[in-house]
């Protein structure tokens, strides 16, 4: 998995945290889920605003159109 995430307006902290927490909900929701596939997540500026619950959820949609 990779992850591109914009440095625009924003902090090195904020840009880790978002980080994090995209790799937290792959670690616990995704990565077993596709294992055969090589993914590159790239955010957007609004998902510095986007709580964690409605990320995860995204992803999780994301998932069941893929699985």
């Amino acid at each position: 998995m990779g992850l591109v995430v914009p440095r625009f307006r924003h902090t090195a902290p904020e840009r880790n945290r978002l980080r994090r927490r995209l790799k937290e909900i792959w670690r616990r929701d995704l990565q077993h889920a596709v294992p055969l596939l090589d993914v590159v997540i790239r955010t957007r500026r609004e998902t510095y605003r986007v709580p964690f619950a409605a990320l995860r959820a995204d992803l999780l949609a994301w998932r069941d159109a893929v699985a």
